[in-house]
């Protein structure tokens, strides 16, 4: 399976809801009687906790640098040719897929 980015807000909504979910499951197996303010303070530190994790496991994909090119100079390498035809063949080809078909064509048809 090929990695992929994280997408936060989707692991934010998917986070809420386990948390409401473990709270309900908790709720119908054992009474907690906490104060409102309580359970705000602990519902924050909670969230700090996530965004710090998600911080972490962000920092940690972070490219790494790019180190400086040797002082030696390489020789550039040689040009490539695909096939049997020479790159001005293929410059000419990539030159006729860029040009406007409306202009070739009033070329090839001029208006009588």
């Amino acid at each position: 399976m090929k990695p992929h980015r994280t997408d936060g807000v989707s692991l934010s909504f998917g986070l809420i809801f386990l948390l409401i979910a473990l709270w309900w499951a908790l709720s119908r197996m054992m009474t907690i009687h906490l104060p409102a303010l309580g359970w705000l303070v602990a519902g924050g530190l909670i969230m700090f906790g996530v965004l710090g994790l998600l911080g972490a496991l962000r920092s940690s994909r972070t490219p790494a640098p790019v180190q400086a090119a040797a002082t030696v100079e390489q020789p550039a390498p040689a040009p490539e040719v695909l096939g049997d035809l020479p790159p001005e063949m293929h410059a000419e080809i990539v030159q006729e897929l860029l040009d406007d078909p409306a202009d070739r064509f009033r070329k090839q048809h001029p208006a009588g």
